[in-house]
């Protein structure tokens, strides 16, 4: 599917990208290239292929939670811009 200039320049108004004169046209060929690449892939026969969401299998590396000791307060709230003594002090934002 080849296409044209005006279509280019519709394609660039509703993504928002300003083109020049020049580079609609380059831009009019790439765009038509990845088209007519699509076009050849969807002419493929993948009736006996699984689909897949990945090519190699995946596993997820759990590690164990386990409980430990946990930062004194005092070391948490040390670098705290503002604080309470036992919380840290935000800006209200809800009123």
């Amino acid at each position: 599917m080849k296409l044209s200039n005006d279509e280019v320049i519709h394609i660039s108004r509703l993504s928002r990208l300003a083109l020049s004169g020049d580079d609609t046209g380059l831009y009019a060929t790439q765009l038509s290239s990845i088209i007519e690449y699509v076009e050849l892939l969807n002419n493929l026969d993948t009736t006996s292929i699984e689909p897949t969401s990945h090519i190699i299998p995946l596993d997820n590396v759990m590690v164990e939670d386990i409980p430990g000791k946990s930062l004194p307060r005092e070391d948490a709230l040390r670098n705290a811009p503002d604080s309470n003594g036992r919380f840290y002090r935000v800006p209200k934002i809800i009123e």
